[in-house]
């Protein structure tokens, strides 16, 4: 058995940042009383969003009914129910925020009848309502591949439609074993085709893929009609958690970024830090859509 990666490379050390944003940006998520996927999933980039005063909304609580073994958010088959009022108070923060990109997330919701779609669809037309210039970036999960709660969300027309895929398809069973592959490629796929959404998806590297996995998986996505990915180093968020495999280097992901925008991505950020939502506002919902 492999000892692991070793200590972490000079790369991978974060040099905390709080800028002016960063109090006001906690305080007021605190005041609504709203999760983000920056806090609950132990995002390594929180202090530097946080301070730009940008924050990526975590919908239906802070529970999810998965067991994926990459991600630090807590796990329940039975969470709590979905607080109505959390819609109209992402849109008050929105606007309070004076964002010009708004990035909605959420877990898994297993146990609710539409997976919570429903109250996806609630949100963005709450955010619209109180601020009909902002773009909005909905990072979906996978709705257990329903058809008819994917269609509510994507039929309120996200200018970008967001879903991981989050790693290569031979690692699925160890580092996502509720999910499905082709499931995911099907959501950006469906995106694409009946809602002709700018579409983005994301992956994790360093988890045991190969260079070639990795490639292959972007040209799946790519066939399946995604326009824009992020490619970020995987970082074990408790002892828990599914172990680092290797710590792929800088030069590793300026390759696969080379290689995804030869596939015909539009844009691509590739680099250790790099997160599903990360520099969101960069990955402009305006160019024409393939």
């Amino acid at each position: 058995m492999e000892s692991g990666p070793g200590p972490k490379p000079d790369w991978l050390k974060i040099k905390l940042t709080t800028g002016s944003s960063f109090a006001s940006t906690r305080q007021l998520l605190t005041r609504h009383s709203l999760h983000t996927v920056c806090r609950s999933a132990m995002c390594p980039n929180l202090h530097e969003c946080w301070s730009k005063g940008t924050a990526t909304f975590l919908l239906l609580g802070n529970v999810c009914t998965r067991t994926c073994r990459f991600c630090a958010v807590a796990t329940d088959s039975r969470p709590s129910l979905p607080d109505p009022l959390e819609p109209a108070r992402i849109a008050e923060a929105v606007k309070s925020m004076k964002l010009r990109h708004a990035v909605l997330t959420s877990v898994n919701r297993d146990d609710l009848s539409d997976g919570g779609a429903s109250h996806w669809a609630e949100t963005v037309r709450a955010i619209r309502a109180e601020n009909p210039a902002v773009s909005i970036e909905c990072l979906i999960p996978d709705f257990n591949g329903s058809a008819e709660a994917l269609d509510l969300v994507m039929s309120e027309g996200p200018e970008v439609l967001n879903h991981n895929i989050e790693t290569v398809p031979s690692l699925y069973r160890q580092v996502r074993p509720q999910a499905s592959y082709a499931t995911s490629l099907s959501i950006i796929d469906r995106a694409k085709r009946e809602f002709r959404l700018a579409t983005k998806s994301g992956m994790m590297v360093g988890m045991g893929e190969t260079a070639q996995e990795v490639e292959a998986s972007l040209l799946d996505l790519r066939q399946s009609g995604c326009d824009m990915v992020t490619i970020g180093q995987y970082l074990q968020p408790t002892a828990s958690h599914l172990p680092v495999s290797r710590y792929v280097t800088p030069d590793e992901f300026e390759s696969y970024r080379s290689f995804a925008l030869q596939a015909g991505f539009r844009h691509v950020q590739s680099a250790p830090f790099v997160r599903s939502s990360y520099h969101a506002e960069a990955f402009s919902p305006t160019e024409p859509v393939s």
